[in-house]
């Protein structure tokens, strides 16, 4: 715990968005702006260490942006590359937890040997939980997770702990804090399990201007939220909910 740690969300995911308007805003080629966005993840990530966040998730592409020019996907797999080559030193010193989920198949050998063995080094450690979603898609996690226990247990029927479990990174629990930077106000089949509850904010900085200050105030806006679940009164988590209505339940088939 820093001086500066506020109590506020625990799990803060981010859809960085505004990269290639950005650039193209300054008569620049789109892959401009994801160079200068790349040198922004770093800044949050620590920020977002210092402000006492539990578990940071970045959406660095999805299963759509495959579609993009291919050009645009090549820098943002470079780009990947030199983060993982750039921060290694950093992620292992601040005992932070790294992970990428998604489809990490089609990039270069040289770049998922970077993401394999950067897991491996910080599988057990107990800080910060980074995970990056790229090739990812929240409605094939989901039909992966559904897949996956049909396979293991035929016949029976999926509880939604047992999904839970079968997530790519069951470990982080639920979404309290869904950012979206560079003006839209949409999820973009972004981590849609996990964010049912989750609150959600929508600025129209785009992801290059986005800075430190901005993430603080937000996480400090977001923790003076009230947070009922369904109660009528503040709870800090969705369990302290089910547990009230379990209670609420067995006195009501009492009577």
């Amino acid at each position: 715990m820093t001086q500066n740690e506020i109590c506020g969300p625990r799990h803060v995911a981010i859809i960085m968005d505004g990269n290639g308007r950005w650039a193209q805003e300054r008569k620049h080629p789109r892959v401009w702006g994801h160079i200068r966005g790349s040198q922004i993840v770093s800044q949050i990530v620590e920020q977002a260490d210092d402000c006492g966040v539990k578990a940071l998730t970045l959406y660095a592409f999805s299963t759509e942006n495959w579609s993009r020019p291919v050009t645009e996907v090549k820098v943002l797999f470079t780009l990947l590359r030199k983060f993982l080559k750039k921060e290694r030193k950093r992620i292992l010193a601040n005992n932070i937890s790294f992970k990428v989920i998604g489809d990490i198949s089609d990039l270069p050998a040289a770049t998922q040997k970077l993401i394999l063995d950067l897991e491996e080094e910080t599988k057990d450690f107990e800080g910060l939980k980074l995970t990056f979603a790229f090739g990812y898609g929240g409605r094939k996690e989901i039909i992966d997770s559904i897949n996956k226990f049909i396979k293991e247990n035929p016949g029976k029927e999926l509880e939604e702990s047992k999904l839970n479990s079968l997530l790519y990174r069951p470990e982080i629990g639920d979404v309290d804090l869904l950012i979206r930077t560079g003006g839209d106000k949409r999820i973009s089949n972004y981590l849609l399990w996990q964010i049912a509850y989750a609150e959600l904010w929508f600025t129209k900085t785009k992801w290059p201007d986005f800075t430190r200050e901005e993430f603080k105030n937000i996480l400090l806006e977001v923790s003076k939220r009230e947070r009922r679940f369904g109660m009528v009164s503040t709870t800090d988590c969705l369990e302290n909910s089910r547990k009230q209505a379990d209670e609420n339940l067995k006195i009501i088939r009492k009577n």
